[in-house]
């Protein structure tokens, strides 16, 4: 099949949106933590670029997307291993899908998937982790999590052939990191000083930047999953939009009820919120369904990140409560809303006279991908925390991650310093650095 030179441009455009929504998310986190902990929390996401990649170049695109053996039951929980290293995608001109895509493209869409998801975790994590350990963590979680659930609903796996609708990740990406971030944050345990100590976000300015990149490149996320430009990337396109800037409005509008005034925080997490639910109903939903959707996430999502505080556990920057809620929200209303089923065995939602059957499906991939990610991450870090200790000490967690760890500061503000004594006589004192973690 001769290459769509049109879809092809379009698809390496939307690989690098979502590739930019990384780094926008460094911004959108590390505003969000104290000012001590910014490099550690940021670096934990270009971090993951690394890891994730090298990951999916030897063997992740296979679990992901190859066939097992003969296509048995083997095929349903897992890929094969016939694209180590992507050797054998080189010569495939395109994709046997009829998209006339080089399927080195493809392979390079979902890399960055794959990247968004490890780092989404780390928001649960901040202050407190070792930086080694993340990086070990990160690189077994995305191997005996994120690829096999990425098979089960994307590369032919049992979610798949049930008919589970997840046109862009919400359990696939959000979902399951919102449930590995819950494992772990359990594991490490709370920060020093939780519930406590003030540790309201060091940076608005950076969480609106972050916010603003995720935004942009979500209709990368979105829009590109069609695989093609047609009417489907159009409707993924807006309804991204429509639902984002709904949740958003309805987050602010939560806030001021609640709480009396609206706040730079909250827009920027509900519209985050919407994001995350749109994802997985973008190409199934009408625009008025989005709108919809886009509210019930606003407002789901602005009580959802209290649950820690009702529950005890430290998810330090609501991954739980954005990501997890909020993929919930998008992939349930599916079984509701669904308006254009696209592939074999998927139905409409049942108020366009689709069969029930579609809603429990759609109830049963959250909860499936939602159990295994947060079981199977929990073993894991119980595991790297027993052999290489997962937690830095509470000593240097208090001087701050950045400096003991990574032996840097985010700002030198010369005579004030958040580490050190101010002097009358020249800049601040900063007390050394005992030592560095890995």
């Amino acid at each position: 099949m001769k290459i769509d030179g049109g879809s092809t441009a379009w698809m390496l455009m939307s690989t690098a949106l979502v590739l930019l929504m990384t780094p926008g998310l460094a911004f959108f986190y590390g505003g969000m933590t104290r000012a001590k902990s910014v490099l550690n929390m940021m670096m934990m996401s270009w971090v993951s670029i690394i890891v994730v990649t090298v990951a999916w170049v030897l063997y992740g695109h296979s679990l992901a997307f190859d066939t097992a053996g003969d296509g048995g039951f083997l095929n349903k929980l897992v890929g094969g291993l016939d694209n180590i290293g992507l050797s054998g995608l080189v010569d495939t001109a395109t994709k046997d899908d009829g998209t006339g895509m080089p399927s080195l493209v493809f392979s390079a869409f979902q890399m960055t998937f794959a990247i968004i998801t490890v780092a989404l975790i780390s928001g649960a994590l901040a202050d407190r982790v070792k930086f080694g350990a993340w990086v070990v963590f990160a690189l077994v979680w995305a191997t005996v999590v994120y690829f096999p659930v990425a098979h089960w609903v994307w590369g032919g796996g049992w979610l798949s052939n049930l008919g589970i609708e997840d046109f862009a990740g919400g359990t696939v990406v959000h979902i399951n990191a919102g449930a590995a971030a819950l494992a772990v944050a359990l594991v490490v345990g709370k920060r020093v000083g939780w519930r406590k100590d003030p540790m309201r976000p060091h940076n608005l300015t950076l969480v609106l930047l972050g916010a603003g990149l995720l935004w942009f490149g979500w209709f990368g996320f979105n829009a590109g999953s069609e695989l093609a430009v047609d009417g489907t990337t159009g409707l993924a396109f807006m309804n991204t939009q429509i639902a984002t800037a709904v949740a958003a409005g309805a987050w602010l509008l939560v806030e001021k009820l609640r709480d009396g005034h609206s706040t730079t925080l909250g827009v920027a997490s509900g519209a985050v919120a919407g994001l995350v639910a749109i994802t997985p109903a973008c190409g199934f939903v009408d625009p008025w369904a989005a709108f919809v959707i886009g509210a019930l996430a606003g407002v789901a999502c602005a009580y959802g990140v209290g649950l820690k505080y009702r529950l005890g556990y430290d998810d330090s920057l609501d991954v739980v409560g954005v990501h997890m809620v909020g993929g919930v929200v998008g992939a349930v209303a599916l079984g509701f809303v669904a308006a254009y089923p696209f592939a074999d065995g998927q139905e409409k939602g049942l108020l366009y006279g689709g069969p029930i059957s579609q809603l429990g499906v759609q109830v049963l991939g959250p909860v499936a991908v939602g159990a295994y990610s947060f079981i199977v991450s929990w073993i894991i870090a119980k595991v790297v925390d027993k052999t290489m200790g997962f937690r830095i000490s509470a000593e240097d967690e208090v001087a701050g991650i950045d400096i003991t760890t990574h032996a840097e500061t985010g700002y030198d503000l010369g005579t004030v310093h958040s580490s050190g004594v101010a002097s009358p006589n020249g800049p601040a004192v900063v007390p050394a650095a005992k030592k560095v973690e890995a």
